[in-house]
């Protein structure tokens, strides 16, 4: 058991690295992405900020909810993550035709219940999605990022908390 522990933490590290070391490597247009996605998933709403201008769309298709400009888009994200005590995106595959950015993975949230009607308990959830992103290259903003996000398996995760 302590060596299936030991390999797998080895092998996280290694990815963790590989992962890390070879950002360099990846398009502009990707390396962006994964700036503006740390950015969210940091909070880091100054930062974050930078992406963003008046003409700046977000819109998550499957919740229908669409917000337009840098102010309303963070005024969004902080609301919506407010309490949130952890938050990444695990990128699975990411691939981009120039400034169009297509990232799937897993949105992971570890968070106060009151938020998803479980009062007292601290959540934990993994939602799978689909964000696209598209930038203006010149400026290096943001244009529109549109979120396809599986709320069906969100929800099971949450009634099994």
């Amino acid at each position: 058991m302590r060596i299936i522990l030991l390999i797998s933490l080895l092998l996280t590290g290694l990815w963790s690295f590989s992962v890390s070391a070879n950002i360099g490597d990846m398009p502009k247009e990707q390396q962006l992405a994964v700036r503006y996605i740390k950015a969210l998933t940091d909070h880091d709403y100054q930062n974050l900020r930078r992406f963003y201008n008046r003409d700046s769309v977000f819109f998550d298709k499957t919740a229908n909810v669409k917000y337009t400009g840098a102010r309303n888009i963070i005024d969004f994200f902080e609301r919506a993550h407010e309490g949130i005590l952890e938050y990444q995106f695990n990128i699975e595959h990411m691939f981009n035709t120039g400034s169009l950015i297509v990232l799937i993975g897993n949105y992971h949230l570890r968070g106060p219940g009151d938020q998803f009607g479980k009062p007292g308990k601290i959540i934990e959830i993994a939602v799978p999605g689909v964000t696209t992103l598209k930038f203006d290259m010149k400026t290096e903003r943001m244009t529109e990022q549109i979120d396809l996000m599986d709320y069906q398996t969100m929800s099971d995760q949450l009634e099994s908390q």
